[in-house]
């Protein structure tokens, strides 16, 4: 199989590009063994300011994504149209379904809140957070800074009506030049998105 043309390389930022981009789909493809990833997770304990207590109880659906975001892989963005994924490394699970599972752990995490959890847990809810991931990636368009947006709206889960809606957005300068310091980035970024949203929807009902 030709593998020429698969990876863009430009001038000035040959080292960038042969980080981020992974040809393990295209050895797969030719029958050749791929590499074998790093796996990274969001480890950061998003730090929410203090809100009173309530008794309400929130569902935590996961988050949708267009297909770029909605996998396991680390997104790298070029330019505004163009994206690649980081080189041989990849998250522990669908990001969607990461983000949830923080999300519902940062609410838990406060003790502020009757109950929290995902569909199928049975919980009697009062409200919704549906969020949707619009960014969460390595913005290389001047200096490397981790890009995280999430679009929330809180929706009263007894008459179906929306409570309030907002987008939350983040950006952390990347320190490094490898993939620990572009997850350690994208980590500080979400966690700062993380507490927002908690901390918005807690004032919110």
């Amino acid at each position: 199989m030709n593998l020429r043309g698969l990876v863009v390389v430009r001038r000035g930022r040959v080292t960038r590009s042969a980080v981020i981009f992974s040809l393990a789909m295209a050895l797969a493809g030719c029958g050749t063994r791929a590499a074998v990833n790093d796996t990274f997770s969001l480890a950061s304990s998003p730090v929410v300011p203090g809100q009173a207590s309530t008794s309400r109880q929130i569902l935590v659906p996961e988050p949708t994504a267009l297909q770029t975001l909605n996998n396991n892989q680390i997104v790298i963005r070029l330019s505004r149209s163009e994206l690649q994924y980081l080189a041989r490394a990849q998250w522990g699970d669908r990001l969607p379904r990461m983000v949830q599972d923080k999300l519902v752990q940062t609410f838990d995490n406060t003790g502020k809140v009757g109950g929290v959890g995902k569909p199928g847990q049975g919980l009697a809810i009062d409200y919704q957070l549906i969020t949707e991931i619009r960014s969460f990636e390595i913005s290389t368009e001047g200096a490397d800074t981790a890009v995280v947006e999430i679009f929330a709206k809180l929706l009263n889960d007894r008459d179906g009506t929306v409570r309030t809606q907002r987008a939350f957005r983040a950006g952390v300068p990347v320190r490094g030049a490898n993939s620990p310091a572009f997850v350690a980035a994208l980590d500080a970024a979400f966690a700062q998105v993380a507490a927002d949203i908690v901390s918005w929807t807690l004032a919110a009902i």
